[in-house]
């Protein structure tokens, strides 16, 4: 027979719910023992039941093994410590970020020429070669988008040349076959008089 799956919440009825603790109970102390016997493992296990009666389980003492616990854990961070660190670590990022930004406003300044009143000569070179650096980047790109607008303006009067070239061609198709069309059309040319019809022609 298939065993149904038991779903993970409170068992309502009061005969069960008791029937199922004191069966799970068991079963969670053979296995905390069965561990610390297999894998030489220190264990201490304390299970309150609904009404409160005590059940304990320790491989050694539990006295000791507690209060190794404790001392474990005093040496660890606890969460509001890790809180507090996390806090002042974002604090000191966004006050290096803000002082970043402040000299990053202040050298702007004085490449657009605004507070340099008491900029030293050294500082000043420096502004220079940045400007000049930054004149010929510019320059450069200027070069390259007007290279680029003369390529395809030459390539737009190509294209032109060739769509006007291509008409023509047609148009002069057209026009010969026209005139192959007309020749080939007789007509009788006669210069003169017309000529009498004489009775013997008539007759007939």
């Amino acid at each position: 027979m298939v065993r149904g799956k038991t779903q993970m919440k409170r068992i309502e009825n009061a005969t069960s719910r008791q029937v199922t603790f004191s069966k799970r109970r068991n079963g969670l102390l053979k296995k905390a023992f069965e561990l610390s016997v297999l894998c030489d493992a220190e264990i201490a296990l304390i299970i309150f039941s609904p009404k409160s009666k005590l059940y304990e389980f320790a491989s050694s003492s539990m006295k000791e093994t507690i209060e190794r616990y404790r001392d474990h854990v005093k040496d660890m961070p606890t969460q509001d410590s890790m809180r507090a660190e996390d806090v002042q670590r974002m604090r000191q990022l966004a006050a290096g970020m803000a002082k970043q930004i402040e000299l990053l406003e202040v050298a702007k300044r004085k490449i657009l020429g605004e507070g340099i009143g008491s900029t030293t000569m050294e500082e000043l070179l420096h502004i220079e070669q940045q400007l000049e650096r930054s004149a010929r980047i510019i320059r450069a790109r200027k070069m390259q988008v007007y290279n680029e607008q003369v390529e395809q303006l030459q390539a737009k009067c190509r294209l032109q040349s060739t769509e006007t070239k291509e008409r023509e061609s047609i148009f002069l198709l057209l026009e010969d076959d026209h005139e192959d069309k007309t020749s080939d059309v007789e007509t009788e040319l006669f210069i003169g008089q017309p000529k009498r019809r004489t009775k013997k022609d008539r007759s007939k």
